[in-house]
């Protein structure tokens, strides 16, 4: 097979907003040669310029509706969170696959709604989960699943930002969902639950602050640190925290502690790095490292589900853990 002709079995796949994380998923599938970019879609002329310069082949539009008129697979959405559930369904009602920057959709029932399109179309849906694909956490998991950690009983989950958004509609609750929980929680949450193979969450307290002040339960105001903790159907607890703009004297706080009856491992970021983690298995006062970096994760999420599509992947069933995440949130914040 020539490579002509190798790169035409590669799925046609549009691109929904060219911001950093948009060029650099896009980068990411072009690294890997995991796709042919046909189209990109972004209302700033100078996002589809930027774009342009590494996918010269393909159109540039403003809308997705100019986008969908191309001969796409799929579509990737890297917009604003309160677009994802129209703009996803849209792609899906057109008999295309979809990756999708976090969070999916701000509420359980708008995950439910993509999900269930995705379902009925038989069309691959992803979610940009990427921690998932660390080393670090893979290792981890593949602890709790075989056994070496004993009964998992208690997790800590921290991911503590210096910076926050530079996106001003990420602090508007009808545009983002949320604030620091559902940008960062959703990460601790999925981590959590996929790791325990997602047991029923029997139980969710919260507590969410704006600048040092605590909201009420169902506050609409956008929080820049909140509290959770789960009851487990297991037994198990699960205690996460997460903020913006937190002074803890580094970049980034990211851990993910897992404690059971045998032995322990954890997760940690390195020198506050946001993309540099380590991973340690704990027996008594034993440390056994897991992974270290450096380890190129961050394209990992999005060249898997390019590849399954090349495959002729449809729809995976396990998107569906998505809501559960969601439902959580849901709870988190009180509605």
């Amino acid at each position: 097979m020539t490579s002509a002709d190798e790169n035409n079995r590669l799925p046609r796949i549009g691109f929904l907003g060219l911001g950093w994380i948009g060029q650099h998923r896009m980068q990411a599938l072009l690294d890997e040669k995991a796709c042919r970019v046909v189209a990109l879609a972004d209302p700033s002329p100078a996002a589809r310029a930027r774009a342009q310069a590494a996918a010269p082949q393909a159109a540039a539009v403003a809308t997705l509706e100019d986008l969908l008129r191309h001969d796409l697979d799929g579509v990737v959405i890297a917009t604003p969170s309160a677009l994802h559930a129209q703009q996803a369904l849209a792609a899906l009602d057109r008999g295309l696959a979809v990756f999708c920057q976090k969070p999916l959709a701000r509420t359980a029932a708008e995950n439910m709604a993509v999900v269930a399109a995705a379902r009925k179309a038989d069309r691959l849906l992803g979610c940009d989960l990427s921690y998932r694909h660390t080393e670090a956490m893979r290792r981890i998991r593949n602890c709790v699943v075989e056994g070496e950690l004993g009964t998992v009983y208690a997790v800590d989950m921290v991911f503590h930002n210096a910076y926050g958004p530079d996106k001003s509609w990420a602090r508007e609750a009808a545009l983002s969902g949320g604030g620091c929980a559902i940008d960062l929680g959703i990460h601790l949450v999925d981590l959590a639950l996929w790791t325990l193979a997602f047991p029923r969450v029997e139980q969710v307290t919260s507590r969410r602050y704006a600048q040092g002040k605590p909201l009420p339960p169902a506050s609409n105001d956008v929080e820049d640190y909140a509290v959770a903790q789960l009851d487990l159907a297991t037994g198990a607890v699960v205690r996460i925290a997460c903020s913006w703009n937190l002074s803890a004297g580094r970049d980034a706080v990211i851990e993910a502690h897992f404690h059971g009856s045998r032995a322990g491992a954890a997760m940690q970021n390195v020198g506050g790095s946001f993309y540099d983690f380590a991973a340690v298995r704990f027996n008594g006062t034993q440390r056994t490292p897991l992974a270290d970096p450096p380890d190129a994760w961050g394209g990992r999420a999005i060249v898997d589900w390019a590849r399954r599509l090349a495959g002729g992947g449809g729809y995976d069933p396990a998107i569906a853990s998505i809501v559960e995440v969601a439902a959580v949130l849901d709870r988190v914040y009180g509605r």
